[in-house]
């Protein structure tokens, strides 16, 4: 799986991360579930141009479960939050997100979406 993120070392502390942003987000986890059971997006690639934060990553594993093949680029570098990048990456979603990226990785992120 491809992508570029800061350190996948971060993974642990995201997927914390994760799961606490999980725990405030309970309309998203229902529609979480509604998609585990219905499967609506299979067969279907959904390219994600966001913040990469764990609030995002939540949306994107609800589009996973949901069947989609998923793929999450920043929208704004310096919100991103590197930790929850790499438990994305760690959970097999390809991310191209690094906090504080310069111009040119930025757009080579969304183009790596876009040829995801």
């Amino acid at each position: 799986m491809s992508h570029d993120i800061a350190d996948p070392g971060l993974a642990a502390g995201g997927h914390l991360g994760i799961e606490w942003a999980a725990r405030r987000m309970p309309v998203l986890a229902a529609i979480r579930e509604r998609f585990e059971r219905e499967q609506p997006l299979a067969g279907y690639r959904v390219g994600v141009y966001e913040p990469a934060t764990t609030e995002t990553a939540n949306l994107m594993l609800a589009l996973r479960a949901g069947g989609a093949a998923v793929a999450l680029c920043a929208s704004n570098p310096l919100s991103t939050q590197d930790a929850a990048a790499a438990a994305l990456v760690d959970a097999g979603i390809p991310v191209f997100a690094i906090r504080g990226e310069d111009a040119d990785t930025f757009y080579r992120h969304i183009y790596a979406v876009l040829d995801t």
